[in-house]
């Protein structure tokens, strides 16, 4: 619902469904790692002849810690010019990543508990993550929804400015929750262009 907007506003948009999500491939058994699709989303990046371009990023949840990861591969290129991405700014929505309040996945579902074995990937590498957001100096955003059960307000939103305070904020109607871009396009398209638009 926000597709129409974003291509008025960009040049280019991509989107992808990471492994195990979507309609990507979902192998079993398989170890899912955040630095896995990182590395695939430089994959693709290369794949679209987009290396050293400048890029946007806009995540979402899981996306949120992979986003993480990238900052933190090119903030340890930047000075030997090795980055695939030059990242422009990075934008977060429906969580951010390491700096939630989330504890150990209860699932019995096998392929599930792969997937969600994130969760305790962002508390191991919880420094990596966390410091390349306060070490970047690419403008940061987090679009949230007060009703989000994963990042639960006001908690949540006072822990993400303590630890971020550099970072923009837009907080949307109180009766939006984990998908923004779903349940207010509108009000979500709005916050992320007023965020691009103010650098």
């Amino acid at each position: 619902q926000i597709w129409e907007g974003l291509t008025q506003r960009f040049h280019r948009v991509i989107a992808l469904d990471f492994v195990g999500f979507g309609f990507s491939d979902k192998p079993r058994p398989h170890r899912y790692s955040i630095f896995e699709q990182a590395s695939i989303v430089e994959g693709l990046v290369r794949h679209l002849g987009l290396r050293r371009q400048r890029i946007n990023l806009l995540s979402h949840d899981y996306g949120d810690t992979v986003a993480q990861e990238l900052l933190h591969r090119s903030l340890l290129c930047q000075c030997s010019g090795c980055s695939l991405l030059l990242i422009l700014s990075c934008c977060h929505h429906g969580g951010a990543g390491s700096t939630s309040f989330r504890g150990r996945p209860l699932c019995n579902n096998r392929f599930l508990y792969s997937i969600l074995q994130y969760i305790n990937q962002r508390k191991k590498h919880r420094d990596r993550w966390v410091g390349a957001l306060m070490s970047t100096s690419v403008p940061l955003h987090l679009i949230y929804g007060p009703l989000d059960p994963v990042n639960p307000h006001p908690e949540f939103l006072q822990l993400y400015k303590k630890v971020l305070p550099m970072s923009t904020v837009s907080v949307l109607d109180d009766h939006i929750s984990h998908y923004p871009q779903l349940e207010d396009p509108t009000g979500f398209l709005n916050a992320y262009l007023n965020f691009i638009n103010s650098f």
